[in-house]
């Protein structure tokens, strides 16, 4: 049991997320839309080769995304994102700012009351270059065609993660992790019904996860155990490296035991599909049942930054899950099938302990995998179908 004190101290309070008061940059999780463009053209840090509206790089992403999809400065893109950017998902890569804006324009035509409430960007800067972890909830109504089908008029919710490098008032490089499952439930799809119709439609225009992963899943030396963790890198903030362990103990050792280490007992986790774990115990539980449908599931940390906060340290991490379904679960029945999924963490690690964790994945694009049709995947092992008459002209030029 613990005390209210305690549990006020450690609860997943929005004020913890403030800046501290020698940071000057601006301060996402707490501050007033309206005092936030209040600041247009203040400069609090140096931001070579940005637009002098920009006061900082939190300033940067917060303001272009509400230019671009509540204003509807789609054009913003040309200035804001690199011709030869590229975006990645959990379905693939995507290159080019052209793709970007169709998307962009895709989505608001579906959703045009489209809100994207900003709720922390986490930062890091290199050299003139940043990198930003931009954690958003969308929101809006269903009022035009979207890739599911004609407008249904119902209001739709999301959370979405993006992390951006920038350089020089050009996003270069994008990850998105959106809560495609959410949306798909508000508007009141058979999730699994509708996996199945689409993952068949992206097999056929190769734009989905159609390719079969092969091979072991990296997560043990054969026979033995799973390898230690590493010691801690040089530059690596005590909150980075305890988050670090953490996935590593929890998760690849599947040290369940040890969550109460890593977590204070009053911590609120957030994760896709608007799920809310409250403490350990009910972490624990959620945690087992990913296990229990992936039973080689290996977490592998690509990225981390962390910003002090007067409350504690927030830590941004983007990660990948890969493993096989072959256990019972929300996913469905086992297929046996290898999936990939990308997804980002947002840890409040407070007197080193996580006090609160906000989690977003596409978990749609995970139903994909599992129950597209078998006969739209791309097996590594069939070589490509060649067709009647393909065959005949190669017959002819023989």
């Amino acid at each position: 049991m613990t005390d209210d004190s305690t549990r006020v101290e450690n609860a997943a309070d929005r004020s913890m997320l403030t800046g501290d008061e020698d940071d000057s940059v601006s301060d996402a999780a707490t501050q007033d839309i309206r005092d936030f463009f209040a600041d247009d053209g203040k400069r609090d840090e140096d931001l070579e080769g940005f637009d002098e509206v920009d006061g900082d790089i939190v300033h940067f992403i917060i303001g272009s995304s509400h230019r671009i999809w509540e204003e509807g400065g789609i054009g913003l893109l040309y200035t804001q994102y690199g011709h030869n950017m590229s975006l990645h998902t959990t379905e693939g890569t995507t290159y080019g700012r052209d793709a970007v804006m169709a998307l962009t324009q895709l989505t608001l035509a579906a959703y045009p009351d489209t809100r994207l409430f900003g709720d922390d960007v986490v930062w890091a800067q290199h050299g003139d270059s940043y990198q930003t972890s931009h954690r958003t909830t969308h929101a809006g109504s269903n009022l035009g065609w979207s890739q599911y089908g004609p407008p249904t008029g119902k209001k739709v919710k999301r959370r979405v993660v993006a992390h951006c490098v920038v350089h020089k008032n050009m996003i270069i490089e994008e990850w998105v992790a959106r809560d495609e499952l959410a949306v798909v439930r508000d508007l009141g799809f058979d999730e699994f019904a509708l996996a199945r119709e689409v993952g068949a439609a992206d097999a056929q225009t190769r734009s989905g996860p159609v390719a079969i992963a092969t091979g072991e899943v990296s997560r043990l030396r054969g026979q033995l155990p799973p390898v230690e963790i590493a010691e801690k890198p040089e530059g690596m903030s005590p909150a980075e490296n305890m988050v670090r362990s953490m996935f590593q103990q929890v998760w690849n050792s599947r040290r369940l035991d040890t969550i109460t280490a890593y977590y204070n007992p009053a911590a609120v986790i957030k994760t896709s599909t608007d799920r809310t774990l409250n403490g350990p115990v009910e972490l624990r539980h959620h945690i087992l049942g990913w296990l229990a449908g992936f039973s080689d599931l290996a977490i592998s940390i690509e990225h981390m930054m962390s910003n002090e906060r007067s409350g504690g340290t927030v830590v941004a991490t983007r990660w990948r899950i890969d493993g096989t379904q072959d256990g019972p679960g929300r996913w469905g029945d086992p297929t046996g099938r290898r999936v990939t999924l990308m997804g980002f963490s947002h840890h409040l690690v407070v007197k080193g302990m996580i006090a609160a964790e906000w989690t977003v994945f596409d978990e749609f694009a995970l139903l994909k995998q599992i129950h597209a049709p078998t006969s739209a995947l791309q097996s590594p092992f069939e070589p490509a179908q060649v067709s009647e008459g393909e065959s005949e002209r190669a017959g002819a030029d023989e």
